[in-house]
Parts: structure tokens; C-alpha cells; sequence
């Protein structure tokens, strides 16, 4: 395999880079004017654990055939990702100041091809399962080690793709794979468990046939754990219901649903980085 595993990076080092990215979206959202940054926040912490300290992929060679893959299926949380591809260094970070500009390659909802890194078009809710499988499935048809890690929203399931996604991985015993869902516990216009009957949502991963478990979708250390233990030994696809906040890490957005859909005006982009740490270049 080309593709080396992570450098050790400590808990402090992940939690001050979850604060950078934070903030990144946080302006991102404000200058290009676009929703969904409450549904940016409550991932961050899953990307930066799986970018930061988890997976085998590195800028200098996006494209390796060895890479591990990482699909964020909710796809309206393109700045989260757009912004720690940035932090690893697949691209400048000056180009996230073009996001969701008219002509930037840094679209509201991510396109393949347009920059390093970026795996897969999920503006479509309930595909990027599927697509992660169908890269399992060819890592071992190929005979190459890599993982496929997939991040859905709680709002995804839902949709009946997923769950057939979620019958095909047992079914085939792929156990390189692992869904990462990111429980906030909202959707476009409500609770999800109020608009769907999510729970026991554990429960039911695992009668599908996944080794599925729930963590603090917020605490660093035992997302990548929990992420690095991949396969875990099974020999079944593993799923994490990670339990997080939306809006989390500003204190005015968190559990707050009006901002699935509100841009930070100035004043609020001012109160985010100072709550943040990060208050340079507003």
C-alpha cells in the first residue's frame, strides 16, 4: 500500500483544528450567503477525526488507488468538508473565499472533480451509501485494503436506498465499510423522530446485520477510536450513530432549526469567531 496512515496528532491538536474549521464554515456561509451551516457544525468533529487522525489518504497523491474513501452524504454540508480539505492541504485554503460564487469550483453542494479529495456528488439525499458500497465492493474485487467510510444525516434514514444499502453491506460482508450517522436530531422542518420513527436507531442498524454502536458525535477520542477500529474483527460493515448537536460550537445556532436555513449576517459571523477563538480576518 502507498498511501500511509495518519502522522499522531494529540487531542488538543484535533479540538483547536475543530475550532479553525468551525470558524471556516461559519464565514464561508456568511460571504457566499448559503444555508445549511447548523448542519456543517454538528459534523466537524467527525470529519476532523476521520481527516486528521484516521485516514489513509494524503494531498500529495488524491487520486491513489489505495486511499481510503470518505463519502459525506449529506451533502449540504459541503463546507465542513470543503473546509478541512483545505486545513490537510488538498487545496489553498484561499479558495474557500470563492465558495458558492458565481463560476467558483466550490459549489453549495460538492462536485467530483472539482478539487482534490472530494470522492462523490451527494447533493441527492440517500445515495452516498449506496456509493460507498459500490467502492467496497470494487476494493474487493481489485484485492486492495482500503476503507469506505460514509457520513449520512439522521434525515437519510428515511430513505428506502439507505436501508437497501444498509441490507446489500451484511449480505456481503463488507466489513471495510462504515456508516457514520450524524444523529442532530433535526431535518428540513422538524425533529426527525417526531417526523419518522428513527428510534431505537441502534437497534435497528444492527438488525440489518451491521456491528453498530452509538458515541458523542462531539468527543474527539472516541470518534477516532471508534473510526480507526475498522474493520472491528466482525467480519460484519460497521455503523456508528454518533450523537451530535446541530449548530454546535456557537452557542445562538446550537439545537437552534431556523438556521438549516439563515446565512450569518456580519454581526453574527462577529459572535461565532469570538465564541470560536477565531476572530482574525472577519
Amino acid at each position: 500500500m502507498s498511501v500511509t496512515a495518519q502522522q499522531p496528532v494529540t487531542a488538543h491538536d484535533l479540538e483547536a483544528i475543530a475550532r479553525r474549521v468551525r470558524a471556516r464554515v461559519v464565514r464561508m456561509a456568511h460571504h457566499g450567503k448559503s444555508p445549511h451551516v447548523a448542519s456543517c457544525l454538528s459534523c466537524v468533529d467527525i470529519l476532523v477525526a476521520a481527516y486528521c487522525d484516521v485516514l489513509r489518504v494524503a494531498p500529495t497523491n488524491a487520486a491513489d488507488p489505495d486511499r481510503d474513501r470518505f463519502i459525506l452524504s449529506k451533502g449540504h454540508a459541503a463546507p465542513a468538508l470543503y473546509a478541512i480539505l483545505a486545513e490537510r492541504g488538498f487545496f489553498s485554503e484561499t479558495l474557500l473565499e470563492s465558495y458558492n460564487r458565481d463560476g467558483a469550483v466550490l459549489a453549495e453542494q460538492p462536485v467530483p472533480g472539482s478539487v482534490p479529495g472530494l470522492e462523490a456528488a451527494t447533493g441527492s439525499l440517500g445515495h452516498g451509501l449506496s456509493l460507498g458500497l459500490g467502492m467496497a465492493l470494487a476494493g474487493r474485487i481489485q484485492q486492495r485494503a482500503y476503507r469506505v467510510y460514509v457520513t449520512l444525516s439522521d434525515g437519510e434514514c428515511n430513505e428506502g436506498s439507505t436501508w437497501e444499502a444498509a441490507l446489500f453491506a451484511p449480505a456481503q460482508r463488507l466489513d471495510n465499510v462504515c456508516a457514520i450517522v450524524d444523529y442532530n436530531r433535526w431535518q428540513a422542518t422538524g425533529r426527525s423522530d417526531e417526523i419518522m420513527a428513527l428510534q431505537p436507531l441502534r437497534d435497528k442498524w444492527q438488525a440489518f446485520g451491521w456491528s453498530a454502536r452509538a458515541l458523542d458525535g462531539h468527543d474527539l477520542g472516541a470518534l477516532c477510536a471508534a473510526l480507526a477500529n475498522v474493520p472491528d474483527g466482525s467480519g460484519r460493515p460497521v455503523a456508528l450513530i454518533a450523537h451530535t448537536v446541530k449548530g454546535k460550537g456557537v452557542s445562538f445556532m446550537e439545537d437552534d432549526n431556523n438556521w438549516h436555513y439563515r446565512s450569518p449576517s456580519a454581526d453574527d459571523l462577529r459572535a461565532a469567531l469570538v465564541e470560536l477563538g477565531q476572530v482574525a480576518g472577519v
